[in-house]
């Protein structure tokens, strides 16, 4: 009898445990990623490939996850693959000023693009880097790459503006997996390492 009431209690907690960990695939210092997403106008359907954190030195400036249509640890196949894509921002550190985002972004473009490509989506990159104000802890941005529209900047629920072209998406995409990447650690965790 002893031994089945803790075979039960057993199952219950285990049941328990699963509800919860189906709700959100990880948990990251603190802050809820979840498993799957829905974006665009079609409602795509996008699996979390992977999350990590995104840190200067010793500090943690944001939670960053990567949603593909599948996984893969490949960043060739992650960049190219066809359809919708999201890259999620959710902010740590108190206070990451606009100027700080921005030369981040001209940075990771540089290293990660050969001097042609980076030209090439040079007006662009200025564009987008105008979408975004300080952000502050618990903040969020939401990169969305919608097949036919573009890259759709949200922050904090509000589209910010779109930049056209999915060749801009996949060279933003270099700032976290490319061979120079923001943070090695993040990069892993993007990739599901």
């Amino acid at each position: 009898m002893y031994i089945l009431r803790i075979l039960i209690a057993s199952l219950a907690m285990m049941a328990v445990l699963f509800m919860t960990n189906s709700a959100h695939a990880l948990n990251v210092a603190g802050v809820d990623v979840p498993d799957t997403v829905k974006i665009g106008a079609a409602g795509d359907d996008l699996l979390l490939n992977g999350a990590g954190i995104r840190k200067k030195f010793i500090i943690k400036v944001y939670v960053g996850a990567l949603y593909l249509k599948s996984k893969t640890s490949d960043v060739s196949k992650a960049v190219s693959m066809s359809g919708a894509k999201r890259v999620r921002m959710h902010f740590l550190y108190k206070k990451v000023g606009a100027d700080k985002l921005n030369s981040a972004w001209e940075e990771g473009f540089r290293a990660n693009l050969d001097k042609s490509k980076y030209n090439a989506l040079e007006g662009r990159l200025k564009s987008f880097m105008k979408f975004f104000p300080d952000m502050h802890k618990g903040e969020e941005v939401l990169l969305d790459y919608i097949p036919g529209t573009g890259t759709e900047v949200r922050i904090n629920g509000t589209l910010a503006g779109t930049i056209e072209g999915e060749d801009f998406f996949q060279a933003l995409m270099l700032v976290w997996l490319g061979d120079v990447p923001a943070d090695k650690g993040l990069k892993k965790g993007m990739l599901g390492l």
